[in-house]
């Protein structure tokens, strides 16, 4: 595994019934245009497997809709989800819209929260998940895919097409990943 990749490895923890993932990335964009990334439906789409559709409003209900192409990519690990794919939307809440500082939602099983805070160089994005069950194939995937999405949310920002799908490195990080859970 490459040094950049093992650098940005986000930590696992266990928090009562919650296993807990936080991830901090540094990026080189103001904060404004890294909130519009994780928060419009046409920014998301470049490194989010599903659209978040529903008022922001903080306690709205929300509809977290899975893009086609993630259905394509990762079809066999939402169904074992037990999601059909002929509907893949999960039911959400919006627990905090403080532009462009804190947005945090729920879905699934999972709690998301997004801190933003600037920086010199741009914003420190951190992002914390907690989940009371994992995913289909366990935490170690679970941490992988998000470590994974922020890496696309980069490359997106940063207007890079690197694959950052690539199998080999998916492994890697979830074996690294797996090592710290």
């Amino acid at each position: 595994m490459t040094e950049s990749t093992t650098a940005r490895l986000g930590t696992i923890s266990r928090e009562g019934d919650s296993v807990v993932l936080r991830y901090t990335r540094d990026l080189a964009h103001p904060p404004e245009k890294v909130w519009r990334a994780i928060t419009e439906s046409e920014h998301l789409k470049a490194w989010f497997p599903a659209d978040i559709i529903g008022q922001r409003v903080e306690g709205a209900s929300l509809r977290i809709a899975f893009w086609p192409e993630a259905i394509e990519q990762a079809g066999d690990e939402i169904e074992a989800s037990g999601l059909d794919l002929d509907d893949a939307v999960l039911p959400g809440t919006l627990l905090t819209w403080d532009p462009p500082r804190v947005f945090a939602f729920t879905w699934d099983s999972e709690h998301l929260t997004f801190e933003l805070a600037p920086t010199d160089a741009g914003t420190r994005l951190a992002v914390t998940v907690r989940a009371t069950e994992p995913g289909p194939r366990g935490f170690a995937s679970t941490a992988t895919g998000y470590h994974v999405c922020l890496d696309a949310l980069v490359a997106s920002l940063d207007g890079d097409d690197a694959d950052i799908f690539d199998a080999t490195r998916i492994e890697e990080l979830e074996a690294a990943y797996g090592r710290l859970v």
